[in-house]
C-alpha cells in the first residue's frame, strides 16, 4: 500500500491508473521512496540515464523530491508522465516507465524510456509497461481539446551498448535508426522513433486503446 500522490494534480486527459495484464502503473507517492531510493542508488542503473556524472541518490528526501518532480512533469509539459509499474500480484514497484521531454530542445521533442530494479529485469515488464503507456499516450493525446495536444513523434534513445533497452525498442515495434550523434544528449546513441501512424501499424492495425 502506498500513500497518495503528492504535490500534482495529475491531468484529467490522463486515465489512471493504466492496468496490463500484469502491471498497475500508477503515480508515484512518498510511500514508494524506499524503493526508488533502493533503484536510485544503484550505479548498475543510474548509469544508464541521461549524461555523466552518475551520482548514486543517497537519501529517502533525494527520493521523495524525485517522486514530486517527477508527478509535476505532467502539469509541465502535456503528453508527458512518469509513473510506476507497479506488479499486480505483488505490489512491488518494478521500475519506472515515462513519456518526457528531450533535453535541449523547444519545443520539446518528447521520449520514450524505463528502468528497472535488477530483481525484476528479465520478465517483460519494460515492454509491457511501455506498450501500454504508448497505447495510452496515443489514444489520449488526440489533439481534441486544448489540453489534449496532438501527440505524434515520440524517440528512444540509448547508450550504444545499452542492448537490454534496444530489445526493449525493439520488441514495442519502435523504427531502428541505428547509432547517430545524439540531438539531445552527449556523443552517439542507438536512437529509435514511432510516430501515431507507426505505432498503429506495429500494433498490427488494432484500435490504440
Amino acid at each position: 500500500m502506498t500513500d497518495q500522490p503528492t504535490r500534482a494534480t495529475l491531468p484529467s486527459a490522463w486515465p489512471l491508473p493504466i492496468e496490463t495484464d500484469r502491471l498497475r502503473l500508477r503515480p508515484y507517492a512518498h510511500g514508494d521512496a524506499p524503493r526508488v531510493l533502493d533503484i536510485h542508488s544503484r550505479l548498475d542503473v543510474i548509469r544508464w540515464l541521461g549524461d555523466p556524472p552518475f551520482t548514486p541518490m543517497a537519501s529517502l528526501d533525494e527520493a521523495r523530491a524525485w517522486i514530486d518532480d517527477l508527478n509535476e512533469l505532467a502539469e509541465a509539459h502535456p503528453g508527458c508522465l512518469g509513473l510506476a509499474a507497479e506488479v499486480r500480484d505483488t505490489g512491488v514497484v518494478a521500475g519506472t516507465v515515462m513519456i518526457t521531454p528531450c533535453p535541449n530542445s523547444d519545443p520539446p521533442d518528447l521520449q520514450v524510456g524505463w528502468h528497472l530494479h535488477p530483481d525484476s529485469t528479465g520478465r517483460g515488464y519494460a515492454t509491457e509497461g511501455a506498450r501500454a503507456l504508448l497505447d495510452v499516450a496515443y489514444a489520449h493525446f488526440d489533439g481534441s481539446a486544448p489540453d489534449r495536444p496532438l501527440l505524434d513523434e515520440v524517440w528512444c534513445g540509448m547508450y550504444p551498448d545499452n542492448h537490454g533497452s534496444a530489445g526493449v525498442a525493439v520488441r514495442l515495434g519502435l523504427e531502428d535508426l541505428g547509432i547517430l550523434k545524439d540531438p539531445w544528449y552527449e556523443g552517439d546513441s542507438h536512437l529509435f522513433r514511432t510516430t501515431r501512424d507507426h505505432w498503429a501499424a506495429a500494433r498490427r492495425g488494432r484500435p490504440v486503446r
